[in-house]
């Protein structure tokens, strides 16, 4: 069980606190309540840059990694389409310089032509790298292009074209910072060798004199409910055909996420799962195959995805997983495999439990979702899953007009 402290300061800004004296390191976690899905359609891409921007100076520190290496800590960040997420840790003795690097930047960027500059080719070379000439890079486009229609999600975290990070404007940029990097969109996580005392106290001194922002209200499209299957073809010069299958599903705080979350488990996780025993082990259909959530806040996705074996055709590679799905429709899942699989997520919980990074991850995503106490129930709610719950929202979920599916083949066999 972890104990939850928090406190609110005046600006707005929420702090969730718990003390792990088993370790000499604190972790500083700061959650920005602004993702992708935050972006107008036709300037895409700038909750990413400014996973990169954040680190390039802010308005009193020209320089953040130095300071944080001569702290003798470590950081990073990441981006999705509903949140953006970054994080520090050090040794206590130090942690004030962390309390520091985070404030200054909440307070304000060092906007100027230059930095943005610096920072604009470094994510025009990563969506390059990752989305135009990698193989398979641009299936998310691809995949969320299909499935969705309406809500911001139909583009992913790096943006839907190039040219929206190539055209942005020092203006444009300093404008998305001031909506929502503010103290009352934000949660600060501290977790480690560190009281609560002494968090509250940091946090007042550092982050207490930051105004509160106007944050836009969120008023997002709801996505119309899918009823007929999609299908795209591409070719490209990949090495060997691919199969991507995406189901619509419930938001994440819905019971159905979890039961998604355990249904995907069944399928993929682990060397006996359905998927691989069948088509990999077995039929030697696909040499590799991955079933997931994509964990979205909104309504999101359960994805399906493989690569074929040599002479495979996707149709028949698509045949099999309809078999396989069908499987959990019409045969309740038998009371071992479901206690196996649900002994594995308990057991994967408390182990990422023990690292107190993970856990200031954790309770900064549990307290946007309305409550950081909810990480202790995580177990809980997939323990109480029910086989007969399972093959319900398979029934419901896992049907040709709730999908959308894409054949990535090779081009040079064609």
């Amino acid at each position: 069980m972890i104990h939850v402290n928090r406190h609110c300061l005046d600006n707005g800004l929420r702090i969730v606190h718990q003390e792990d004296t088993s370790t000499q390191m604190v972790a500083l976690n700061v959650l920005y309540n602004v993702g992708a899905r935050d972006e107008h359609p036709d300037h895409t891409g700038f909750a990413h840059l400014f996973e990169h921007l954040m680190f390039g100076g802010s308005v009193h520190v020209p320089d953040y990694d130095t300071p944080v290496q001569n702290a003798g800590g470590e950081n990073n960040a990441w981006t999705n389409n509903d949140i953006t997420n970054y994080y520090i840790t050090l040794p206590y003795r130090n942690i004030e310089t962390g309390f520091w690097l985070e404030s200054d930047r909440m307070l304000s960027l060092d906007f100027n032509p230059q930095s943005l500059e610096v920072q604009r080719q470094v994510v025009i070379e990563e969506f390059k790298q990752r989305n135009l000439n990698r193989p398979y890079g641009d299936v998310s486009h691809l995949m969320r292009q299909l499935a969705y229609t309406t809500h911001p999600y139909r583009w992913p975290t790096i943006g839907k074209d190039i040219s929206h990070i190539a055209n942005a404007t020092l203006e444009e940029v300093k404008d998305f910072f001031f909506r929502f990097y503010a103290p009352n969109n934000a949660i600060l996580a501290v977790t480690g060798h560190i009281s609560f005392d002494d968090t509250v106290a940091l946090a007042e001194k550092w982050f207490g004199s930051i105004p509160a922002r106007d944050i836009p209200k969120r008023a997002l499209p709801k996505e119309p409910r899918q009823t007929a299957p999609r299908r795209l073809t591409v070719e490209r010069n990949v090495p060997v055909d691919a199969l991507y299958m995406a189901f619509h599903m419930a938001d994440r705080l819905s019971h159905e996420y979890y039961v998604c979350d355990l249904l995907t488990d069944l399928l993929s996780n682990g060397r006996s799962s359905r998927l691989l025993r069948s088509l990999v082990q077995e039929q030697h259909l696909f040499s590799s195959i991955d079933a997931y959530i994509s964990g979205s806040l909104d309504d999101g996705l359960l994805e399906v995805c493989g690569k074929l074996s040599k002479g495979v055709t996707p149709e028949r590679g698509e045949a099999a997983v309809w078999a396989e799905l069908d499987k959990l429709k019409h045969c309740p899942v038998a009371p071992e495999e479901l206690e196996k699989v649900k002994n594995r997520f308990e057991a994967e919980q408390i182990f990422n439990h023990l690292n107190y990074l993970n856990v200031a991850v954790n309770l900064a995503l549990f307290e946007l979702l309305g409550d950081a106490e909810r990480i202790n129930d995580e177990v809980a709610h997939y323990h109480s899953i029910s086989a007969r719950q399972l093959q319900e929202t398979a029934e419901r979920l896992l049907v040709p007009e709730n999908c959308s599916i894409l054949y990535y083949k090779n081009k040079e066999e064609q």
